[in-house]
């Protein structure tokens, strides 16, 4: 008898045993990170991660439980059968899941949550993403795993004795039903009002120390759970307040009037073409001319020496469909989602295409990967971008990368679509050779097979096929009229491997160049610190174009600008001003780094931009 109703705790006992065991798969992974943590931070790592693994469990458990409780009442019910088969199919799923967070940890630096599902719609994306995982380890470790689990299982588990005839069957059943019900504590994390959640296994001011502590299956269901709901967290003062500190940055965000300002005009004619290239993952760490490694991008470095360079510039998020919405839109970041998301949000945006479509500007936007990913393609179309070229207009023969067409093939297609463009034109172009796997189709330039050798040859790849590009562009009549926006996207955490919060990891060139430049600004530095959020009314302004749509966007070149900066990593925010660096985790609500100049008004004013943007955008 004893044996039989161990069951249901031995059974709970199994899964808590199988989320430890890949808890310290995911240390051991990630050893390079562990081997910093003290060995009682380890511990705790271990055992604050105990609640999740607990809450996880119980759900796992519910299923089986309610089996116990029939089984008891129909004895002819095949239950070992049965619960063995929901736990290899659970097991396994569970194993994959893990397994795959522990390579989407390194690339993205958070545990799995919902978001590789915008990615489902793009499976050959996704798959070119993960050219670069050491696929044989991974399925090694899967395969490790499910037979630790099955092992964990026979030993822990075993096969249910049946309930003997003397046992009444009603008793049985009851007895099986109460510990069901008790499975209600560890569901809720524990007795207290509020249901376990993240930041009640956050411990430490280490971030990975409390990412370890999560359980990745735990944190998947919860991000699934609240998917879509776009409701602001918890403020974190009143509105009164935060709309108060928010208006010394952006005004308009918060319907104020913005003292006035002038800006510097740099270009020579009022209405100059605008070819805005967007240079995937291009940090500034390789970027010489921003204080980054030399001789990685010798063209950007030559083009900062001949137009206007703005080197304290940072990325807005973290993501590719985030940067396109900061620049396009200069709209914030949001930490656990996308606003591109959300297509009947996007919709309420302003864009620097309709704007400039509005003044005569004709449009066309180039990628060379499927505009599908990411839902990024139904943002463009809102836009109103007349054209689109985009993998399936590029022969078979060109798509030449896992993600589509090489930078390369792109920037020969843009250089002769241009002579056919009606000018004034405003094109956009978008490369993809710098993404995971960096498989570029030149000869290797910086030796070494580890992931911040390839990265930096594929940026220096984009940068010599934009150097390739520029020189034939000059010779072109189009040239001389117009003005070259090249930005990144995002920044990366090669080389260094910058952890997901660091502000490093946001540091992004920006560059105005071309023809349309007058000779006076060739050569300028811009030192003001701004967000990737302000480029759009930074071209808008040199352009004598109203900005007013755009509430969170600031002209970089206004004669009295603001040196500030605001970005969103999962799940916080980061601040950058003169006086320093802050950056913010949400989970727990609190500082992760902070250098010691930095004022507690600084970190005010991150709080209040993050509690105001996500009310704006919980009702777009």
């Amino acid at each position: 008898m004893k044996n039989r109703f161990a069951f249901q705790p031995r059974y709970f006992l199994f899964w808590l045993l199988f989320f430890e065991f890949s808890r310290c798969l995911f240390l051991a992974y990630h050893y390079k990170l562990a081997t910093g943590l003290s060995a009682g931070t380890l511990l705790q790592s271990l055992a604050y991660g105990l609640r999740l693994d607990a809450s996880a469990a119980a759900y796992i458990c519910l299923l089986p439980f309610l089996f116990f409780v029939v089984s008891s009442l129909l004895p002819k019910l095949p239950l070992n059968g049965l619960v063995k088969g929901y736990s290899v199919a659970i097991g396994t799923l569970l194993a994959v899941l893990m397994t795959a967070d522990l390579e989407l940890y390194r690339v993205w630096g958070f545990r799995i949550d919902d978001t590789p599902l915008q990615y489902l719609n793009s499976p050959g994306e996704m798959a070119a993403s993960a050219g670069s995982s050491p696929v044989g380890l991974l399925l090694a470790l899967l395969l490790g795993l499910l037979l630790g689990g099955w092992f964990l299982y026979k030993r822990v588990v075993g096969k249910l004795p049946p309930l003997p005839e003397w046992f009444g069957r009603g008793r049985a059943a009851l007895a099986g039903l109460l510990y069901t019900a008790l499975l209600v504590v560890p569901l809720r994390g524990g007795t207290q009002q509020i249901p376990v959640n993240q930041s009640d296994v956050y411990f430490s001011h280490t971030a990975f120390a409390n990412h370890a502590a999560l359980n990745a299956p735990w944190n998947l269901m919860s991000a699934l759970v609240l998917r879509g709901e776009d409701h602001p967290p918890k403020p974190f003062m009143p509105d009164s307040t935060a709309r108060r500190l928010v208006a010394t940055l952006y005004p308009r965000a918060v319907s104020q009037v913005p003292r006035p300002d002038t800006t510097v005009s740099y270009l020579n004619e009022a209405k100059p073409n605008v070819l805005f290239i967007i240079l995937e993952s291009f940090t500034a760490k390789l970027v010489g001319s921003t204080g980054g490694e030399p001789g990685v991008t010798p063209t950007l470095d030559s083009l900062a020496r001949t137009g206007i360079l703005f080197n304290n510039l940072y990325a807005a998020g973290d993501r590719s469909q985030k940067g396109l919405v900061s620049l396009l839109s200069g709209y914030p970041n949001q930490p656990t989602t996308s606003i591109i998301k959300f297509p009947r949000k996007t919709e309420h945006l302003p864009h620097l295409c309709r704007v400039l479509a509005s003044a005569g500007y004709r449009s066309h936007y180039y990628y060379g990967g499927e505009l599908a990913f990411a839902n990024m393609k139904s943002y463009l179309q809102t836009a109103g971008y007349e054209k689109f070229t985009e993998r399936s207009d590029f022969a078979a023969a060109d798509q030449n990368s896992k993600w589509g067409a090489h930078d390369g093939v792109l920037f020969d297609r843009l250089l002769s679509d241009l002579d056919q463009q009606q000018q004034p034109f405003f094109v956009t172009a978008f490369t993809l050779s710098s993404h995971e796997p960096f498989d570029v189709p030149m000869k290797t330039k910086f030796p070494g097979k580890d992931e911040a050798s390839l990265f930096r040859n594929s940026v220096y790849y984009t940068d010599r096929e934009l150097g390739r590009f520029l020189r034939a562009a000059r010779q072109q009549p189009w040239y001389a009229h117009t003005l070259l926006v090249l930005v990144a996207d995002h920044g990366h955490v090669q080389p260094g491997n910058s952890a997901n919060q660091s502000p490093g990891k946001f540091h992004i060139p920006l560059l105005f160049a071309g023809g349309a430049l007058k000779q006076e600004a060739r050569g300028q530095v811009i030192s003001t610190i701004g967000s990737q959020t302000d480029v759009a009314a930074t071209l808008l302004r040199q352009l004598n174009m109203p900005a007013t749509d755009f509430v969170w966007s600031r002209d970089l070149l206004a004669r009295h600008p603001v040196s500030f900066a605001h970005y969103c990593f999962n799940n916080g925010f980061g601040d950058v001003s003169p006086s320093g660096q802050v950056t913010f985790d949400n989970v727990s609500r609190m500082v992760w780094e902070r250098d010691a100049a930095v004022p507690d008004a600084q970190l005010q004013l991150g709080k209040a931009l993050e509690q105001v943007s996500l009310e704006d955008f919980a009702r777009k």
